[in-house]
Formats: structure tokens, C-alpha cells, sequence
């Protein structure tokens, strides 16, 4: 499976703003974007002007790389979002963030989206007493999400779960960490995802 293998700071700095891709240590000084808040290479520091197909692009970039898809995979995920009834951006933001993968992280099972694909992929969790180690599976209202009784002491599951706090749990998610596990109360909000992503610029780049 093709993957990403470089330093993901440069990924940061190239889209000019934290993804939290390292987890702890973009709460950090250590962060890239604190020390080197320009994009990476020989001209990074040299002022860009994008057109609106690189604007687009820029913002098609940005939202794979947060989420950590591949460009296949991206595209089948927006294609599904587009059959969808409603708002063709929201659907895909709420596509993305009903991964399981992605609701791990959320409530607090890890501290970036990689590391929560990488336990995902083990069978650390079990989705309404199924295991599951497909970080694309689906999840719909009311499904239950916990960590497998052979997991429990993983330690770095225990040490996302000391940090989650910090972070804060969606309106979405009902997090019980003694019992360690997750309830998916309704469909994610739009209006929580806190990171600057403007998805219409990604509907009008896969509609040319």
C-alpha cells in the first residue's frame, strides 16, 4: 500500500498552518510551524501568488493531508459525498469525520489521525462488539466504539486518553474513559471542526 514516509512537519509548513499530524508536539515550541512558519525547499520563503486553480488545489491538499488520504481514496470519498442528498462540501466533511479512524482520534484513543490508523489497522477496537481494523469502516449514529479487553493497557492508548482533555472531545462523541470506549451520538457537526477548511473550494475543483 502506498503511504506517505517523509517528515510530516513538511506538510504543515507547505499548507502554512498546524494539521496536527504529530500529536503532542504540535502543542509544543518544537513544532515546525512555530520555528520555520514558511513552506519547505530552496524558494520557500519566497512570496507565491496562486491562481484560483492553485488556490483550489491548495485547499484539496490541505484537506487529504489532514485526514491522511491517498488521492484515490480522496476522490472515491468526495464522489460518494456528491450522490449524497444535501450539501455536496458538508457531506464530505461529515464523510471524513465518520471514519473510524478519525473518531478515534476524536475521542481521545490517540494522539494524531496516523496513530489512530496504525491501532485501527492492529484491531485495537471493536465497533459494537465487532473488531474492526479498516480505518475507512463507516460509523453511524448510536454505533459503540472500544477499546478491545487485550488492548487495555496499551500504553500509547493510556497516554492519548491522560491528554484528551486538552484537546477536548465533539458535541458528537459521548467519550466514557473508564469503560474505554465511545458512542457516536449524532452526525458530526460542521461547525466543530475547528481547522480552516473552506470545502467549497474543493466541490468547485473536482467540477471543472
Amino acid at each position: 500500500m502506498a503511504r506517505y514516509k517523509d517528515s510530516v512537519c513538511r506538510l504543515c509548513r507547505r499548507e502554512g498552518l498546524k494539521l496536527f499530524l504529530k500529536g503532542d508536539r504540535c502543542y509544543t515550541e518544537k513544532c515546525a510551524i512555530e520555528r520555520r512558519a514558511y513552506a519547505p525547499g530552496q524558494h520557500g520563503q519566497a512570496r507565491t501568488k496562486f491562481s484560483e486553480y492553485g488556490t483550489q488545489l491548495r485547499e484539496k491538499q490541505k484537506v487529504k493531508r489532514i485526514y491522511g488520504l491517498l488521492e484515490k481514496q480522496f476522490r472515491l470519498t468526495f464522489a460518494e459525498a456528491e450522490r449524497r442528498k444535501g450539501v455536496t462540501g458538508e457531506n464530505l466533511l461529515n464523510r471524513l469525520e465518520s471514519r473510524v479512524d478519525t473518531f478515534v482520534y476524536r475521542c481521545g484513543f490517540a494522539n494524531s489521525r496516523n496513530e489512530a490508523r496504525q491501532l485501527v489497522m492492529h484491531g485495537h477496537f471493536s465497533v459494537n462488539g465487532h473488531t474492526v481494523n479498516t480505518p475507512s469502516y463507516i460509523l453511524r449514529p448510536s454505533d459503540v466504539v472500544e477499546v478491545r479487553e487485550k488492548s487495555r493497557k496499551v500504553e500509547r492508548i493510556v497516554r492519548a486518553l491522560e491528554a484528551v482533555d486538552r484537546r477536548g472531545v465533539p458535541s458528537w462523541v459521548e467519550l466514557d474513559k473508564g469503560a474505554l470506549k465511545a458512542t457516536v451520538k449524532s452526525t458530526p457537526v460542521r461547525a466543530e471542526l475547528t481547522l480552516p477548511i473552506t470545502e467549497q473550494l474543493i466541490v468547485e475543483l473536482y467540477s471543472k
